[in-house]
């Protein structure tokens, strides 16, 4: 059984992720893209390890900021099993709006 899924908006995050990216390098896309599969299990297996950001959203998501990447941000649903992954976000981009507009 898996840790986490990922709803189509998070995979096309992922996957809009990885095309910018590739078009300067495609092992930095793989890189950053597997940074990311490999964050997702880890807060699958541990849902508590983000924080949560009253600031951007009244749901009850959480928020990790990839260590080795630290411009992405996983945002997720800690009480879901598997937890839901619901965005793969860079830091600059408008977060609260996105988030808002994928209530």
């Amino acid at each position: 059984m898996s840790v986490y899924a990922l709803t189509p908006l998070a995979q096309a995050d992922i996957f809009d992720i990885w095309c910018y990216l590739a078009e300067d390098s495609q092992d930095a896309a793989d890189r950053v893209e597997q940074a990311i599969y490999d964050a997702c299990a880890r807060l699958g297996e541990a849902p508590r390890r983000g924080h949560s950001r009253s600031d951007l959203t009244s749901r009850s998501l959480r928020f990790w900021t990839l260590t080795r990447y630290p411009h992405y941000t996983v945002v997720y649903r800690p009480e879901t099993a598997p937890v839901q992954v619901v965005a793969v976000l860079h830091g600059k981009r408008n977060i609260q709006r996105i988030l808002k507009q994928r209530a």
